[in-house]
């Protein structure tokens, strides 16, 4: 079962990054596609079929969606809390086991004889579980788990999926700059007064993209909004599209009752050295967090990270180090024929089947693994 789990990660790399889940273009509460295709928001003048959304080709068991407000809501409805106590407590909020679709469309073009690509739709179920809770720094780590209803794949398979660490009034930030390149970029004192970092990295513990901005709370209300901030490629589009290398743009995250709603407003940039960015497209991009009953999927992420929990804090230790060690470094693709996440994930396949876990031997793999990657821009 373990090496079934891992080749199917592999295989197109299926399961790894942000709004990248391969799945029919059907959630596992719809009937069809057409619901999909019917959506409110659009190009009504295009040919339908043009506009069929991309996904995968799976299908996900059925789901029971919580009805009621979760405990985490209602502690962020006290009135005796303080502005950062608040803002704490949202970030925590997002933690819980949700059904996630991830929905993407391009809101205008900007070349010649532009025709907008095919919308985006795919969803997972997982479980984000947190790492590290402190008054300045909470850390979320997302696990997919997923269940299928073919009964040949069932069920679960669990993966390793993206991290979030909040960072309180954070003045040293990690900016990607393109080309696989990573620099450190220093708030002032007033700029980062009362505002939160979100720093996001990939399957592999690698840094995706660091955001910076601020909470703000009403009645039944949180939404944290970020500055504009550039990110590597998406997966979904790392195969398909070969004219822009840069997305960048501002998000915000909105508590609700029952879950949490990712909202994106991104631009397709072609960045080429010191010249200016040539933005080809925007799109407009909603990640819904719903919280779930059933299926239980806490369960079977513990399972995994009570396995490989120690190797993966081995990684995330080895990579603080390069940020407390470097201004600006860059990421090969490649190294001896394998991605940085073949070489983590396989890594950690290999301990979760096995009976014990060498820890100094871990470290040591960590650490040299995520050495061969590093090189100067």
């Amino acid at each position: 079962m373990h090496f079934f789990r891992f080749r199917l990660v592999l295989c197109g790399f299926l399961l790894a990054i942000p709004g990248v889940v391969r799945a029919e273009e059907t959630s596992p509460s719809q009937e069809s596609s057409e619901s999909v295709v019917s959506m409110a928001f659009g190009w009504p003048f295009l040919d339908p079929a043009m506009m069929k959304p991309q996904g995968g080709t799976t299908r996900g068991s059925e789901v029971t969606l919580a009805q009621q407000p979760s405990e985490a809501w209602q502690k962020l409805q006290r009135p005796d809390l303080s502005k950062q106590q608040r803002d704490r407590l949202a970030i925590l909020a997002m933690a819980g086991s949700y059904r996630v679709s991830f929905q993407f469309i391009e809101s205008m073009g900007f070349t010649d004889n532009y025709s907008p690509s095919r919308p985006y739709f795919s969803w997972a179920t997982e479980h984000v579980r947190v790492l590290a809770d402190m008054p300045t720094f909470v850390s979320l780590q997302h696990t997919l788990v997923m269940y299928f209803a073919d009964e040949e794949m069932g069920g679960p398979m669990v993966t390793k999926h993206w991290r979030q660490d909040w960072t309180y009034e954070d003045r040293d930030l990690y900016l990607y700059r393109g080309n696989s390149i990573w620099e450190r970029s220093q708030l002032t004192e007033e700029e980062a007064t009362g505002g939160w970092s979100q720093a996001v990295f990939q399957v592999d513990d690698s840094p995706r993209y660091e955001a910076f901005g601020r909470w703000e709370h009403g009645n039944g209300f949180s939404r944290w909004t970020s500055n504009d901030a550039w990110r590597p490629l998406p997966r979904r589009e790392f195969s398909v599209r070969d004219d822009y290398n840069v997305l960048g743009g501002t998000q915000t995250i909105t508590i609700t009752p029952t879950g949490w709603v990712h909202f994106q407003d991104n631009c397709k940039l072609q960045v080429n050295g010191d010249s200016d960015p040539l933005c080809v497209a925007c799109e407009i991009g909603i990640n819904r967090y719903e919280r779930i009953e059933d299926p239980k999927v806490a369960e079977p992420a513990d399972n995994y990270w009570a396995k490989t929990g120690d190797y993966w804090k081995a990684v995330r230790d080895k990579w603080e180090d390069v940020f407390q060690s470097r201004d600006r470094f860059q990421l090969k693709k490649q190294a001896d024929g394998k991605r940085l996440y073949e070489e983590h994930l396989g890594y950690a396949a290999e301990i979760e089947a096995a009976e014990n876990y060498d820890a100094e031997r871990g470290k040591l793999h960590a650490q040299a693994t995520i050495e061969e990657f590093l090189t100067k821009p």
